[in-house]
């Protein structure tokens, strides 16, 4: 399959610059909280039946609007499960039809089937992401808190198929799991997903810290996950692993430094590769949460993101441009001279800035250090050089 046959952007859909003070780069919208489904680590902790407070139809299509407005982002509807909103449909058309990208991120369930696909094939939905945790069924549905998960999920897929439909499939990384990546990535490649979206576990909702897999783990993850995107027949992309382009600009850094002979390659275990390149700081942003990335509840609540569950606004009370614009929450998280500790000094913050979400869940401060990152930035080290030196 032709990986680039559904590139993932990384740029605006329309082409446009996106200023990331002013307009979010990607918005999710959790269309319900409804879901049949029991996941250990889901962050809205959903439950079986529609809350009676979200929001409704006629306020859903102004909310569309409002975000439209906001630069035309990226849009993803999510949940819960949401295809237990009945509007789904109406909604994404009505978003397409105003020139919108739409994605929707289903749970796996006899919810889905191959009449509701075929409707969202004519409104028009850009892709499907269907979550798959485990290459084995006894992983996935122990993951998922449902027996017989795993089985449907591959039945679905194999629908979405038949309507020719582009499949992305997510994954999110725990103890539970690290050890099956191997064969994960083998089965993704043979389901033809033209995107594997890998989440890092925040512990928030239902998901603990102690399912968490470790900072070192999470740097091997990493540096696999770098090399697998050399030679896989799908994209990939992060959530939750903003340190994952600290990785992967240090490693294309290592490999262009070893071509041009500044380093051999048996050094490269211990040489800081972004130190022998100027315009480090050049790179491109990264989105964060709060930082080109904006998510809303079910019931309006406007948060930094699902997985940083701090309420900046309502809709119902306050337009989302100016939230997001405004509120002081959201403006700290877009200066990354605020960040605290490793963070706020390191010389990659401004491209990956670290888990906000990860920041908040494990410390209550959301501007304080990844607590899940390896790396100790040049100017810590050479402080710890100095000291050495003088005291020595």
């Amino acid at each position: 399959m032709d990986k680039n046959r559904h590139p993932h952007p990384m740029g605006h859909p329309h082409g446009k610059k996106v200023d990331y003070h002013q307009n979010p780069f990607i918005v999710i919208w959790e269309v319900t909280r409804a879901c049949e489904l029991k996941c250990i680590h889901c962050r809205a902790d959903a439950q079986l039946t529609p809350d009676p407070r979200e929001l409704t139809h006629q306020e859903g299509l102004e909310l569309i609007d409002q975000i439209y407005e906001m630069n035309n982002p990226l849009l993803v509807f999510t949940g819960g499960d949401c295809m237990l909103r009945e509007d789904l449909f109406e909604l994404a058309d009505y978003a397409i039809q105003k020139g919108m990208r739409v994605s929707i991120s289903p749970s796996a369930t006899s919810n889905v089937t191959k009449e509701k696909m075929l409707l969202a094939k004519k409104v028009g939905l850009s892709r499907w992401g269907f979550s798959l945790d485990a290459p084995v069924a006894e992983v996935h549905d122990q993951f998922r808190g449902v027996t017989g998960s795993f089985s449907l999920t591959i039945e679905k897929i194999q629908y979405l198929h038949e309507l020719e439909m582009p499949l992305q499939i997510n994954t999110v990384i725990t103890r539970y799991n690290y050890h099956l990546l191997e064969e994960m990535a083998q089965l993704v490649a043979k389901l033809g997903a033209v995107m594997w979206y890998i989440f890092l576990l925040v512990p928030t909702g239902r998901g603990q810290i102690q399912d968490c897999i470790t900072p070192i783990e999470h740097e091997k993850v990493f540096r696999w996950l770098y090399q697998l995107s050399k030679t896989a027949p799908y994209d990939i992309k992060t959530t939750a692993a903003q340190h994952y382009r600290r990785v992967v600009l240090q490693e294309k850094m290592r490999e262009k430094a070893i071509r041009n002979g500044q380093i051999r390659y048996e050094d490269t275990i211990t040489t800081d590769s972004a130190s022998l390149v100027d315009g480090i700081k050049r790179a491109p942003k990264g989105v964060n949460d709060g930082n080109g990335f904006l998510f809303i509840s079910h019931i309006g609540d406007v948060m930094p993101s699902g997985l940083l569950p701090i309420k900046a606004g309502n809709i119902r009370e306050t337009p989302l441009a100016k939230i997001y614009r405004e509120a002081k929450l959201f403006q700290d998280l877009r200066q990354p001279n605020k960040y605290k500790g490793k963070c706020g000094v390191c010389e990659y913050n401004e491209i990956c800035g670290g888990s906000r979400s990860r920041a908040y869940a494990v410390t209550g401060d959301y501007l304080e250090s990844e607590p899940f990152c390896v790396y100790i930035p040049q100017i810590l080290r050479n402080k710890k050089e100095y000291a050495k030196k003088r005291f020595s």
